[in-house]
């Protein structure tokens, strides 16, 4: 069994038992390392207050240590650090020869419910780990003076012997529309820009030579599919799903790419729902995103959409490329037109879409060197991923 005691460096473990009075570290009653969706969620729970000025006054350190096992050990441990009046992670990396790495604060999401516990949520690339099974142990130090390795009640475990957290990657099954149910772009504040492409999946060019492209360049995309060519150009789904595996978001683009703004109520349901029951069979994906073809609209459908967890995704930044302007004309008017919060619409079906592959790479190069960050379409609006 994996003793985490034994590699942690900074873990001064006591061997044996002193009278003394000196301050106790703090004691945890409770601690759990677990997955939710992509994050890591690791939970504590002390017997006093667990705050920034409580744990400077006591001159105490929490921190989680962490080991995996074969075939790559990797030892490290996460502490709870006082900056202020305020609470932050940071990740040291431990070598198995016992060299100490170099102190780093991570991105997490901290919050509490009460002074005695504590939650934070990471990325396990935070402190360089995948989705493999991770051994654990809460380490609880006092270095108030007085406090020595063999003075009982400095250093506290818990729990008693390493618990392992049992991680899984993490499949994307959906997300959450929420905010304006009509949308033609994101924040004028926020220097991000998304590429959308509408008609796939298609065949000229394959649909994987987008993905293929968009992979080299680091840049993920939102792809927006009529239902009715899935099961023509991607039977088994593999291209959708290699998709979602780059990152990218898929949305619906119709059944049959009517003018939904001229059909019944009835019609248009069903239009929207046959392509999300499609894109879902093909992926194991539910969409929150739609476009309707040709950018024709109501009040009426808007809502319907919204009644079925769409949100109404229009743009504006349009190179017409389904007219076939030649590449050179859609790089400059992607350029040129780029803003903050652009949505770019082109294509990669319904045609021979060409020229819009063969634009990709000078239209990233340019967009990229005006310090543009390529997102998602839910990316942009900030939407919540379903994970399972």
């Amino acid at each position: 069994m994996l003793v985490l005691v034994g590699v942690i460096a900074t873990v001064a473990i006591a061997t044996g038992s002193a009278a003394s009075t000196a301050p106790a570290a703090l004691r945890i009653d409770a601690a759990s390392l677990t997955q939710n969706g992509q994050d890591l969620v690791w939970r504590v729970a002390s017997d006093g207050p667990f705050t920034a000025s409580s744990l400077a006054g006591a001159d105490q350190s929490v921190c989680l240590a962490l080991a995996r096992s074969e075939p790559s050990p990797v030892a490290g441990e996460l502490c709870i650090e006082r900056l202020r009046s305020h609470l932050r992670l940071f990740y040291r990396h431990i070598a198995s020869s016992g060299a100490l790495g170099t102190a780093r604060v991570i991105a997490a999401t901290l919050t509490r419910r009460s002074i005695k516990e504590l939650t934070a949520s990471f990325l396990p690339a935070r402190i360089g780990a995948g989705y493999r099974s991770l051994h654990w142990q809460v380490v609880s130090v006092s270095a108030a003076t007085g406090c020595s390795p063999a003075v009982a009640g400095c250093t506290q475990f818990f729990p008693a012997a390493a618990s392992l957290a049992k991680l899984h990657t993490p499949k994307l099954v959906g997300c959450v529309a929420s905010g304006p149910s009509l949308n033609y772009g994101g924040s004028s504040k926020v220097h991000d820009i998304a590429l959308t492409f509408d008609d796939g999946p298609w065949g000229t060019p394959p649909t994987m030579d987008f993905i293929r492209l968009l992979a080299r360049e680091h840049v993920p995309a939102s792809f927006f599919e009529i239902g009715n060519q899935i099961s023509e150009y991607d039977p088994t789904g593999s291209i959708e799903r290699a998709m979602l595996a780059h990152g990218d978001m898929i949305g619906d683009h119709t059944w049959t790419h009517p003018d939904m703004a001229s059909l019944g109520a009835t019609q248009q349901r069903s239009e929207l729902e046959l392509t999300v029951d499609a894109i879902r069979d093909a992926t194991g994906f539910t969409p929150c995103l739609w476009r309707p073809p040709y950018g024709d609209i109501s009040p009426e459908l808007i809502s319907l959409a919204r009644s079925l967890g769409l949100l109404t995704i229009m743009w504006n930044i349009d190179p017409r490329d389904w007219a076939l302007p030649g590449v050179g004309e859609i790089i400059d008017n992607v350029t040129t037109n780029a803003r903050n919060g652009g949505i770019v619409e082109e294509h990669f079906g319904g045609g021979p879409r060409y020229e819009t592959l063969d634009a990709l790479p000078t239209e990233i190069a340019n967009l990229r060197a005006r310090g543009y960050k390529f997102v998602t379409v839910a990316q942009m609006l900030n939407l919540r991923m379903i994970y399972r």
